[in-house]
């Protein structure tokens, strides 16, 4: 008995012992393969950094932090629209500028730039935390050398190998100049808007001084603009303007550069620059974009550059003259101050853009930069989901009051016609119709054929949506519109064609003439759209727009008529009108059926016939691939077999200005 309880502890310490054993043997291979695979790691990034650096010493070695900034644009027919640079900033240092420049820029882009060597490993790993947090880009964490490297030296591509000779380049410069000259070099060298290049040449256009004389709360708004030169600008949204500078302010605070007392002293002083210094005409709309998108497409140009785009000056001047002489005639009767209007062809080629009334009273572009309700225009999105999940045009769909739902639209004049099929509710606009037919597709699908259609601002997941609740911008729907044009082709507004240098004619990007364009809705489901969309100007809430030849398309009001819109096109062309107040301040008895429709159905008539009909020799072919996997990208589903009407049923209604609720539905 001794024996057996002495042997049966024996086996449990070697039981133990073996497991002990075990997980040691598992342990160290583990921290092996680690060792061995974080060793492999370490020599390919090493070979990686060594194979791009090859590159270093040609992108280097003609170095120069000087640049010539004189941009020229011109029309489809090469003559000269626009100059850019003609207010040319001398090359300043940092010695020369007013310290409150030098620390506001520091304050908002980079406050660790003296301590540093040309990366910030804190800022960025503080950004990788915030945009973690957020689930999106929300914070970059690129420091001023690694800007300057990007401007001097490399393309605006989005590769690994750019990001890796930025990083490289930003330590190599380190080394060559001291911290004032890269500074200095920096501040020459960034877009600040407008065409300008440089704090010196911005100073000048924006306060009419030297970089040198400019005030505390000058320097502040010059550095908010780094962000993005074209929404904070003070010529084009003051209010944005403002608001950035602000931000500044209390950014120089936190960092301890001026008290709050200082900042709070600069609140009562905002921004008022003067107009620019030489008469400009509304092609200036159409060229200030065009040079905000030549920074995004080829990066700060290190020379002289002529551009050349897609604009038409004849049709410039028509659709300017058209959008003027309706706030002219009608601006002070009915509370109408502004307008805009965008026409391009479907494939998406924006052959004149007008931002505005009057380009030398205000140079916000509102074809561009504002999102303003697009109203009932945005209904077609919502009849596209539906045509995707099998309805048909003459389907029938409810059009009584809605009483048992928070969201509680109404129609125009409270009238209400019961079932109508799908193609009279978009002809007279019916509300409660198009609010019921979202329900029944869900929001999900008309936010997804929206993003397809190309529409990138921000949309509500709520019914309202139906109704066009949601902020746009005016070219993003030119561009869905050109999408219903063009047979559901997906396209990208466009205006650049060529850019060349303008002394030795390098060519720095050319678009090709035949682009391949996604195929994003069926055909099919186009062709019906259209058929609704040609009943709205035949007999519908757009019959003012009705020029006598084919044409689809349809009127948006959004609520207390703050907006006035018409969305049209033909096979030529495509065209989107608007008409409203910059403070949102609502027209009197302005609908998207009255004064947009006349200015539209002037301008088509008048173009009419001057560029081809849209057709497949316009794009080139997809591939075969793209063939086999079209259905992925437009397919839609019969969720509706079972309810069919028998023909063509719906009832004809009366005209119903589109006027949408602003309640929202939860």
């Amino acid at each position: 008995m001794a024996k057996k309880r002495t042997s049966k502890p024996k086996k449990k310490t070697t039981k133990r012992k073996s497991k002990k054993t075990q997980k040691r043997s598992i342990f160290g291979f583990l921290v092996k393969w680690a060792f061995v695979a974080g060793l492999w790691g370490f020599i390919f990034v090493v070979g990686l950094f060594a194979w791009y650096a090859q590159e270093l010493p040609d992108i280097t070695k003609d170095a120069t932090f000087d640049r010539k900034n004189a941009i020229i644009v011109k029309d489809a027919r090469g003559e000269v629209i626009a100059r850019y640079g003609d207010i040319v900033g001398v090359q300043v240092t940092t010695a020369d500028m007013p310290p409150y420049l030098v620390q506001a820029v520091l304050a908002i882009e980079d406050r660790r730039f003296y301590n540093h060597f040309g990366i910030d490993p804190f800022g960025l790993a503080r950004a990788v935390v915030v945009n973690l947090q957020k689930g999106r880009v929300a914070q970059g964490g690129s420091t001023i050398t690694q800007q300057l490297a990007k401007n001097l030296f490399l393309s605006r591509e989005r590769t690994l190998k750019r990001k890796i000779q930025e990083a490289m380049l930003a330590v190599w410069l380190e080394y060559e100049l001291s911290k004032d000259e890269i500074l200095s070099a920096y501040l020459n060298r960034v877009y600040l808007g407008s065409g300008t290049y440089g704090v010196d040449a911005a100073s000048k256009l924006y306060f009419q001084k030297p970089v040198a004389d400019i005030s505390l709360r000058h320097a502040a708004t010059l550095a908010g603009l780094l962000k993005a030169p074209s929404r904070y600008s003070p010529l084009r949204n003051a209010s944005l303007s403002r608001q950035r500078t602000e931000v500044v302010l209390a950014a120089m605070v936190d960092a301890g550069y001026i008290s709050p007392e200082q900042a709070k002293g600069q609140q009562g002083l905002p921004p008022k620059p003067k107009q620019k210094p030489k008469n400009s005409l509304s092609e200036r709309y159409y060229t200030d974009w065009i040079v905000d998108e030549l920074n995004e497409l080829i990066g700060t140009p290190q020379e002289d550059l002529i551009v050349e785009t897609t604009l038409d000056l004849r049709l410039q001047g028509i659709v300017s003259q058209n959008v003027a002489d309706i706030i002219d005639q009608y601006g002070e009767e009915r509370s109408i101050s502004e307008g805009a209007m965008i026409l391009m062809r479907p494939s998406g080629e924006v052959i004149a853009l007008v931002g505005g009334r009057n380009y030398n009273a205000s140079q916000f572009n509102r074809a561009t930069q504002a999102l303003r309700p697009p109203g009932s225009s945005f209904k077609p999105i919502v009849y596209l989901a539906a045509l995707e999940q099998g309805w048909k045009i003459d389907d029938l769909i409810d059009d009584s009051p809605i009483t048992d739902w928070r969201y509680r639209p109404r129609n125009f004049g409270g009238e209400y016609y019961g079932e109508v099929s799908l193609e009279d509710a978009l002809t007279h606009s019916l509300n409660t119709a198009a609010v019921r037919l979202m329900k029944e597709t869900g929001p999900d699908a008309v936010l997804n054929a929206a993003e397809r259609l190309g529409i990138t601002s921000d949309l509500e997941r709520d019914l309202s949506l139906a109704l066009g609740s949601s902020g746009v911008s005016l070219i993003e729907m030119a561009g869905a519109y050109s999408t219903f044009a063009n047979g559901g082709l997906a396209v990208k507004p466009y205006g650049i064609t060529r850019v060349t240098t303008r002394e030795t004619g390098e060519l720095y990007y050319e678009r090709p003439r035949r682009k391949r364009l996604i195929r994003v809705f069926s055909p099919v489901h186009i062709q019906d759209l259209t058929s609704m969309m040609n009943n709205v100007i035949l007999n519908g809430t757009g019959q003012g727009a009705n020029f006598g030849s084919p044409a689809a398309g349809k009127t948006g009001t959004s609520q207390e008529s703050r907006d006035a819109l018409f969305m049209g096109f033909t096979r030529e062309l495509v065209g989107v009108v608007w008409l409203g107040n910059d403070d949102n301040s609502p027209m009197k008895k302005v609908t998207g059926g009255s004064f947009p429709t006349h200015i539209w159905r002037e301008v088509m008539r008048r173009a009419e016939g001057r560029y081809a009909a849209i057709n497949s020799s316009d794009f080139e072919p997809p591939s075969t691939f793209e063939h086999m996997i079209g259905g992925l990208f437009y397919g839609g589903y019969d969720r509706r077999q079972n309810h069919r009407s028998a023909g063509s049923q719906g009832r004809k209604v009366g005209e119903n200005p589109d006027i949408p609720e602003s309640q929202r539905y939860n």
